[in-house]
């Protein structure tokens, strides 16, 4: 089966593996799952390494990662096909599918993700599976539309839906202007895709969820929160 999960964001939880994380965990089905992280879209820093390598418990994953900036692996689609979840950083989406367009890997997660490897990651990780959205790639202060993802999943996406000020006025200014319908999600939940079909909302905060946002037959934005099942800190 073919799995992508995105999620809005993760707040920090020190000392302790998250919700989201365990989820991915369960759902790869392994002892130690092979978790590559891919942190393109902050120019492979150093810091959202560290900080992804926390995310993982090393006794439940075999972490490793994917470097495009220095870039030491030969054969990307063999790599990511080894892995049983693929975890993409927050950053600058924009840049991130450029320098993947560059490098092949687009069409390696595509053969990744046909292949049943788990896909996920929030904000750049979750916009860049969408054919469009909402983002700061063009400027930190003020959002704009993005247009070119990898449309592996159909329709728009807006993360940090319950993060940040500007997400919600503008992603349903751009439904009512005909962007097309689509989903946004609060940091600490995520969406569970099959193929292209929504099977779980999961969510690791109280009031935290997922929504379908689309225009009404009259003109207006119809946005629909979604049933998310709560997952327990462990």
């Amino acid at each position: 089966m073919c799995h992508i999960v995105p999620f809005g964001g993760l707040r920090p939880l020190s000392g302790r593996t998250h919700p989201l994380v365990g989820y991915l965990l369960e759902l790869a089905g392994k002892p130690r799952a092979r978790v590559a992280f891919v942190p393109t879209a902050t120019g492979d820093s150093t810091e959202t390494l560290v900080n992804m390598y926390a995310r993982f418990p090393a006794e439940r994953s075999e972490r490793t990662h994917l470097a495009l900036f220095n870039r030491t692996v030969e054969d990307i689609e063999a790599y990511l096909l080894a892995q049983d979840i693929i975890w993409i950083g927050g950053g600058n989406t924009a840049n991130l599918l450029a320098v993947w367009r560059v490098h092949g890997v687009d069409r390696a997660l595509r053969a990744a993700w046909e292949r049943g490897v788990i896909l996920t990651g929030g904000s750049a990780g979750s916009l860049c599976w969408f054919e469009c959205g909402t983002t700061d790639s063009f400027n930190l202060a003020r959002l704009a539309p993005l247009r070119d993802g990898l449309g592996f999943l159909r329709g728009s996406h807006c993360p940090h839906y319950d993060g940040e000020p500007q997400r919600r006025p503008l992603y349903h200014a751009l439904i009512a202007e005909g962007f097309p319908a689509g989903y946004a999600i609060d940091d600490d939940a995520a969406i569970h895709f099959v193929g292209q079909d929504l099977v779980e909302v999961v969510t690791a905060r109280a009031g935290a969820s997922a929504y379908r946002v689309e225009r009404g037959p009259s003109g207006g934005v119809v946005e629909t929160k979604l049933d998310a099942r709560f997952l327990p800190e462990g």
